[in-house]
Order: C-alpha cells, then structure tokens, then sequence
C-alpha cells in the first residue's frame, strides 16, 4: 500500500467551500457525462454517525470503457465500473473506490478541511500509517495539469471573481492571501499483485494529482457560480442535476466511462515526487495482452441442415 498526504489551498473558508464542495462535484460530473457512460448516482441520503455526527452518504458508480487507452480495454470487461462511497461529515469526509473486477485495487481517502495555508501537522492521527508518508503541496495556480484540461477561463493566475474580488492568483499567494483555506487529503492505494504493485500504485497517485488539481481549480473558477447559495439551495442543485446525469447516462445501453483521464494528449512536467510513469495508447509491458493463438478447429465453421441429413444417411 502506497500512502501519500495532498495538502490543496484555496482561497476560500472552510465554510465557503462546504457549498463550493457541492456544487463543483455536481457540476464537473455532469459535464463529464455522455450518453451511455458517466457518473451514475446509485444513493444519496442523510447518515448518522456515532463518533462523527449527522452528514450524508453517497454511492455513485464510476463508469469506465470508452475513454480507457486501448492497452486497458483489451485487460478490461466491456462493462467496467469503479464504485466510489462517500461519507460527509464536514469539515471531515471519507471516500473509497473499489472495482469487482480487481478484488485487490482499492482507494481510501480521509479529507480534513481547515483555514489555514497547509501548515498543521500530523492533522491525521491514524494507525492505517506505517512509519513516514510523503506530504506534497499542491498549487491550484502555478502547479501545471496535462494540458487537455487545461481552461484559460479556470486558470487561477488569470481569473478574477466579480463577486468576491478575489483573485488572480500570484506567485506566493498562500503566504499573503486572505481568507485561505487548505484541504488535507490521506490517501491509500492498494493494488496488491506481485510484480506489479509498486508501478500501478505509482500510476495511480499520479492520475490522483491531477485530478485534485482540476478539481480544486474549478471550485474556485466556477465561486461567481455557486456564492451565496445556501445548503439548501446547493443540495437542490445537486439533486437535479444529478437526476439529469442518470438520465443522460440511462438513454443508452452502458458502453461507459466518466472522463479522460486515464490519457492526457500531452502533460506537463509533474513534480519529482510523481512518477514518471507515460499515459500512451502503448501497453505498458507489465500489462500487455497476451499474443492471440490461432484457435484449434475442431468442427467445421458452419453445419448446414442438408449436411445433417446427409450425415444421417450416411450412417
């Protein structure tokens, strides 16, 4: 298991963010979204918790085949999901992703949220870390993403809020910025397979980082959308635009996928802590298909009724 800390600052408060958190996941999963493949909302509900309290559940089915590079297709169902739950208790959420159809892989994400620029240590007091975990620093503004995601308009060096005044972003600016926030992520990849442990587990903290980038980006790109809505207001919007989703994935037989991340066109350099591990239509070689064999025949292609006949006649 490869164990990893993400600490991503915004420009927000904690309290803003909890209706900027909603509102961006709802949003970037309908764009996302194409007829047969997406994000598929399965629960949405109200949870207690003992030691947490009162937050909310989610599962939501994360459909993956069409977007997948064709190395991956060739290893993968034709149907093929990863199921994500959620637990919200905010400022504090857990997130798992498992797949059936590798009983071994699976992401486990703890998320504390805290108004400060990323400076509290040892903020997760857990027994699932062994010894020392990397902690990276994520930029929203000057961190680079593979470029096809890549929007000018959710570029925070260059956006500036008409609602809040705030932004753009310099360099610096979560030394001098007020208010700030930071979202501290835990996150846990375990694929455990001999031989090929290390490496996908690497790959898969690499497509995680570029995923919190863009997705931290958008919640404040898209702060002139979603301010001043209320939790009301912001779970109304969610419940509707998830009904559109499901919908919009319903009108066809699944053929599936949620977003291309798997296979950015081109990416920038990541930070030496992420590996370098190439997002090409080549399979890699510890999952390269195996070489298709002729299949041995041993009855003729087709069998006609007259052939039949004349068989038994013969006999």
């Amino acid at each position: 298991m490869l164990v990893k800390e993400y600490r991503i600052c915004m420009p927000l408060t904690t309290e803003e963010y909890r209706v900027g958190q909603l509102y961006t996941i709802s949003k970037h999963s309908h764009q996302e979204s194409e007829k047969g493949e997406g994000v598929e909302v399965v629960k949405n509900e109200p949870h207690e918790d003992p030691v947490h309290g009162p937050g909310q559940f989610t599962e939501k089915r994360v459909h993956l085949s069409s977007k997948l590079p064709s190395w991956a297709r060739a290893v993968t169902p034709r149907i093929f999901y990863i199921t994500e739950k959620a637990w919200n208790y905010y400022p504090y959420t857990i997130t798992e992703y498992t797949c059936s159809f590798l009983p071994k892989f699976s992401i486990y994400i703890e998320t504390k949220y805290e108004d400060n620029c990323g400076d509290s240590e040892n903020i997760f007091h857990s027994d699932k870390i062994l010894g020392d975990h990397e902690v990276s620093f994520l930029d929203i503004a000057f961190d680079e993403i593979p470029e096809r995601y890549y929007r000018s308009l959710e570029d925070p060096r260059f956006f500036s809020s008409a609602k809040t005044g705030r932004g753009p972003l310099r360099e610096g600016w979560r030394q001098h910025t007020q208010p700030i926030m930071c979202s501290y992520k835990l996150v846990s990849v375990k694929f455990e397979v001999w031989g090929l442990q290390t490496r996908v587990e690497q790959f898969v903290h690499k497509v995680i980082r570029d995923i919190l980038l863009i997705g931290h980006r958008q919640a404040f790109a898209w702060v002139d959308e979603w301010c001043g809505m209320t939790m009301e207001e912001v779970r109304r919007y969610e419940q509707e635009t998830q009904e559109a989703t499901n919908e919009l994935i319903g009108l066809v037989a699944p053929a599936i996928s949620v977003s291309e991340v798997g296979q950015p066109a081109a990416t920038h350099s990541a930070p030496a802590s992420a590996p370098s591990t190439p997002l090409s239509d080549e399979a890699p070689e510890f999952l390269a298909p195996p070489k298709t064999r002729p299949r041995k025949k041993s009855a003729p292609e087709t069998l006609t009724l007259p052939a039949l006949r004349e068989r038994a006649g013969a006999e």
